[in-house]
């Protein structure tokens, strides 16, 4: 594999941000780790939660030794303290993540594929968010999208964070408002089921102690009312990186990569 620390300047947003990438390469002989290669290749966009950037994957779990046999790239970006959304104080950081960072991607690294069923999204906490948002808004994209710990109800977000209510009105504005918006996941993926358009594969996963563990099975439900496919797992655990380096694994070998 090779890692790729990438700086550049996005459009959308008006500034200069960074992404790390893991670019397949077939290799023999490296002790401990093999890589596989093709000549094109799926990608994972794999995002970080509120207090992180895009160093942390690398940081907290091997996910580049997880990834090299399966012959895929992981792009991390940052988005910074944005909830992947086009915020109210001016940053577009949806626009930015859904279609931006994938069109900069497939021309900086000519080997990804830019077909739907070669892209995907996976994220934790406020990136398990982002990931099943790429997932029920831009569905055209992403055929498959993951959240581990996701933090995936911004309905609630003036209860659970009122003590940070401003940034989050800074981000989604009034909050009283956020229900049956454009953030809503819930009411997007009842949008996308009515709409006929594709429907991504999904994964979810949330410790049974995590603070955020009742608004997860809040949407394992929703999402099976509405009959998305939907793989859903729980088991005990908080919310901490020793679950997320272990449940990394399971969505990477859970991916729909074609052989």
């Amino acid at each position: 594999m090779a890692l790729m620390h990438v700086n550049f300047f996005s459009n959308v947003l008006g500034l200069s941000v960074q992404a790390d990438v893991i670019i397949p390469q077939q290799t023999a002989g490296q002790i401990g780790m093999e890589g596989k290669a093709a000549e094109t290749y799926p990608t994972l966009y794999l995002l970080h939660g509120m207090s992180d950037d895009q160093t942390i994957w690398q940081r907290r779990t091997s996910i580049e030794r997880y990834a090299a046999d399966l012959g895929i790239a992981v792009v991390m970006p940052t988005t910074h303290l944005g909830f992947y959304t086009d915020t109210q104080y001016g940053y577009r950081y949806w626009t930015y993540i859904s279609k931006e960072l994938p069109a900069i991607c497939r021309s900086f690294f000519k080997g990804m594929s830019d077909k739907r069923e070669d892209t995907f999204a996976a994220g934790l906490s406020m990136g398990g968010y982002g990931a099943f948002k790429l997932g029920l808004g831009a569905s055209e994209t992403f055929s498959a999208v993951a959240s581990l710990s996701g933090g995936l109800d911004v309905r609630n977000l003036g209860g659970r964070h009122s003590e940070n209510r401003q940034l989050f009105e800074g981000i989604f504005g009034d909050l009283n408002k956020v229900a049956g918006s454009e953030n809503d996941l819930f009411y997007l993926a009842e949008q996308l089921k009515a709409s006929g358009k594709p429907l991504p594969k999904m994964y979810q996963w949330c410790g049974t102690e995590d603070f955020l563990y009742e608004e997860n099975v809040k949407m394992r439900d929703h999402l099976r009312n509405l009959g998305y496919d939907l793989t859903y797992e729980e088991s005990p655990g908080d919310h901490q990186w020793k679950y997320w380096d272990e449940k990394i694994q399971t969505v990477l070998n859970w991916l729909p990569i074609r052989k």
